[in-house]
């Protein structure tokens, strides 16, 4: 049933995202006088069809993994003579251009909408504060302390959690300094250390970047409900009692009390609090409960993250648009800043991923809400369109590419040229899915 959602969810992304894709190129090409003969979702014999009065045949074919816009063009076979003035071959360079660019650029059009209605109900995330450096790390050796708030990455402004994995991820690949600027919560002086990073996480496949910097960050365990006639409550438990410890082990975050309770039904444990700047000794039994199967201890207390540590973020319908161009032109810039690693070498071929994992990603996304596959088709969508940029014959950039050496030197690139960059561009193209479908089966 699993596999079976997983494939329905991956179909889903693709139909919507190869769809956009080709939309654009259509309306485009209608824009600048182009016959169009063929709209086709999936690819093989058509299992539905439909023509309009353009003459335009609308179709969705068996295979569903693809979909493409068939002009007229003289190119591709003989074109009737009352058809002459709409091929595309016929079109100016500059129109040409704008009809190949629309696909990308639809893509990118998509994105800004799924991140725009992400951003409307308004964000929240944690803030970057250290709960613990791993000794030995380049944390410890960049002098990061324990309570300390990461303001900053190498001069970007990182506010939240995610804000600091976003510049870190920028950074794989890289030798050199880092530079951290923190602070600590209850003081606005600001103290800058370096970090010296060589070829840093180069040859990782699933790279945690947080985790090889060293650093777990602080998700502090504050009780905010109780429950009538819970063992927490019975305990002398308070709303905002934030949890220190349990018979002397720290606990820095609501996940390891939770863990900690969980291992121990009906035995006694001694827990200190912090209640209003006061440390306050509790004992509290949990108790028993069958959790699939297995007996577990429950206190039966509410917990959530202290608000001093939430950053929250609030849009109107316009700053949301803003928030949603700015959001897809950095995911824009990461993937054009990847690629550039990639091929330089900076990053590991490993971190290609191919359809198996692009279908994994979006059953797991999918199965965490509608909100979490948006954001995943907003960033699948943005990888299309820049793929589709990339200078290699085959693809739409490599098409940009001849037009415009063509609008420059006022001439169409040779035929000869033109079919000896196809073959090689369609080469590289098939050499990086099977590589990328092999990464696949290895994280499999």
């Amino acid at each position: 049933m699993e596999l079976l959602q997983t494939l329905i969810w991956f179909l889903v992304a693709i139909i919507v995202l190869v769809t956009f894709h080709e939309w654009g190129h259509f309306y485009v090409a209608r824009l600048c006088g182009v016959k169009v003969l063929r709209f086709s979702v999936g690819f093989g014999n058509p299992l539905w069809s439909w023509t309009d009065k353009k003459g335009t045949e609308f179709a969705v074919a068996a295979i569903p993994l693809g979909g493409y816009v068939k002009m007229v063009d003289e190119r591709e076979g003989e074109v009737k003579a009352e058809d002459l003035p709409y091929a595309f071959n016929r079109k100016n360079v500059w129109q040409r251009i704008a009809v190949v660019a629309a696909g990308p650029a639809a893509n990118l059009l998509l994105a800004v909408i799924f991140f725009w209605i992400l951003f409307l109900p308004g964000r929240a995330d944690l803030a970057p504060i250290i709960g613990e450096i791993q000794p030995g790390s380049i944390a410890e050796r960049a002098r990061l302390e324990v309570g300390q708030e990461i303001v900053a990455v190498d001069g970007v402004y990182t506010p939240t959690q995610r804000d600091v994995l976003s510049e870190l991820i920028n950074h794989m690949g890289e030798s050199g300094p880092l530079s951290f600027s923190v602070k600590y919560p209850d003081s606005d002086r600001i103290y800058t250390s370096d970090a010296m990073l060589d070829a840093w996480l180069k040859d990782s496949m699933d790279p945690n970047p947080i985790a090889e910097l060293g650093i777990t960050f602080e998700k502090p365990p504050v009780v905010v409900g109780l429950i009538e006639d819970g063992p927490g409550k019975e305990a002398g438990f308070k709303e905002g009692d934030r949890v220190l410890s349990a018979d002397g082990v720290n606990l820095s975050d609501w996940s390891g009390w939770a863990e900690y309770v969980s291992a121990r039904p009906g035995q006694s444990i001694d827990v200190v609090v912090k209640r209003a700047g006061d440390l306050v000794n509790l004992t509290v039994m949990p108790v028993e409960e069958v959790v699939e199967g297995k007996t577990v201890g429950r206190v039966r207390l509410g917990g959530m993250y202290d608000q001093s540590y939430v950053r929250r973020y609030e849009y109107s319908v316009g700053e949301a648009f803003v928030a949603g161009v700015e959001e897809t032109m950095r995911t824009v810039s990461f993937v054009f800043v990847s690629v550039k690693k990639l091929i330089l070498g900076e990053i590991s071929h490993k971190n290609l991923s191919g359809p198996l994992t692009i279908a994994k990603v979006a059953g797991s996304s999918a199965a965490s809400g509608w909100m979490s596959f948006l954001g995943f088709l907003a960033l699948l969508s943005v990888s299309l369109g820049v793929f589709n940029l990339l200078p290699i014959p085959v693809l739409d950039g490599g098409h940009l590419m001849y037009y415009l050496v063509e609008a420059i030197k006022g001439s169409p690139v040779s035929e000869k040229v033109q079919v000896i960059g196809y073959q090689l561009g369609l080469f590289l193209v098939v050499s990086l899915m099977v590589l990328a479908i092999y990464n696949d089966v290895l994280r499999l």
